[in-house]
């Protein structure tokens, strides 16, 4: 029984002498992304050493075409997300002594993306947009190159929700996708 004792004493002894790594979210990081399909600024709150809130604002572009109803083209519709972000790895980037400045780390979120029905651009008049909420679970990486510049990649599948005219819930909804490739610049 004392030699259990001991040992579990000797335990809690060398874990009290190990030093903790407080690696940290900073605590606001503002910065503007390009991507394939958009623009986006946005900005990090820290709520605490790993979990940042992300909310941003952009300008998507999307593609039309039917083949009822002749036209295709492109449109431009505005984006506003919230997103909680987890940086679960900045403890072992910081042991490793690779960068965690302007949260450069890998990332669990919860996306929750609202478009309106607001259109930046024309469309063909036979055409109605309908505005969506997603709210999709994503993995991803953010890296620094350089002071300013980085880039980001993410990927989930999640839930969309498409509105009536009237911004009332449609019966339907649908699988969402979240993938995304951005260059960014950090201010």
């Amino acid at each position: 029984m004392i030699k259990k004792i001991v040992i579990v004493f000797a335990f809690f002894f060398a874990l009290s002498t190990v030093k903790a790594q407080d690696a940290s979210v900073e605590k606001s990081v503002f910065g503007a992304q390009i991507g394939i399909l958009g623009i986006w600024g946005h900005n990090e709150a820290r709520l605490s050493n790993s979990i940042a809130l992300r909310s941003e604002i952009g300008v998507e572009i999307g593609f039309y075409s039917s083949s009822l109803v002749k036209g295709s083209g492109a449109f431009a519709v505005p984006s506003i997300t919230i997103e909680p972000r987890w940086y679960y790895n900045l403890n072992k980037r910081v042991s490793k002594s690779k960068r965690i400045d302007g949260n450069s780390g890998n990332f669990v979120s919860i996306k929750t993306n609202y478009h309106p029905d607001l259109l930046l651009t024309s469309i063909n008049s036979n055409y109605n947009f309908i505005s969506d909420l997603t709210i999709i679970p994503t993995w991803g990486i953010r890296r620094n190159i350089g002071k300013h510049f980085n880039y980001e990649t993410a990927i989930g599948i999640g839930y969309i929700k498409y509105f009536e005219e009237e911004n009332t819930f449609l019966d339907e909804a649908d699988v969402g996708v979240n993938l995304h490739l951005r260059i960014g610049y950090r201010f």
